[in-house]
């Protein structure tokens, strides 16, 4: 953790954390809903949701799609390890996958892997294809190992 984030997270205090979990529960509630449940005046609660919006703490409001409705009922983890020489193509690698529209998700790792891909899939061809064309085509990727993912779920720790 950063000395900014560190400074940013004890800066929140009791109300600024229950209002974080509520929205991450639910960002669709109206500032009402929200003050009234927090107890405040809408107005506070308006401010305080700005102030967490400008510092960054807040970074965007999102939705969450069945992959089913898309037509991509199979969702698999693809880990990704570059080859030792590629290591400076990491930026540029993260920057390709930004663009990639099967890939729901992916993280930056510290370890054996380098990169760990969620995407969603029409199939177990698709998902093929995607590894052979987006990943085993590309000279800085040394291997990859793919998971299918039979339940998704979330946890309630929101790191509040």
């Amino acid at each position: 953790m950063t000395e900014s984030q560190k400074m940013r997270a004890s800066a929140l205090d009791e109300v600024d954390r229950r209002l974080l979990h509520m929205l991450s529960s639910n960002s669709r509630q109206t500032n009402q809903a929200l003050a009234d449940a927090l107890g405040i005046a809408p107005s506070t609660c308006l401010a305080r949701l700005k102030a967490l919006k400008a510092s960054g703490i807040i970074r965007r409001f999102t939705i969450d799609v069945d992959p089913e409705a898309l037509g991509m009922p199979l969702q698999a983890l693809v880990s990704v390890r570059l080859r030792p020489g590629a290591r400076h193509l990491m930026g540029a690698f993260g920057k390709e996958l930004r663009d990639v529209p099967e890939i729901k998700q992916f993280f930056v790792l510290g370890g054996a892997d380098d990169f760990l891909i969620h995407i969603m899939a029409r199939d177990t061809e698709h998902i093929r294809q995607f590894v052979l064309d987006h990943l085993s085509s590309n000279p800085a990727v040394a291997g990859t190992q793919t998971s299918l993912v039979f339940e998704h779920g979330r946890g309630s720790a929101s790191g509040l």
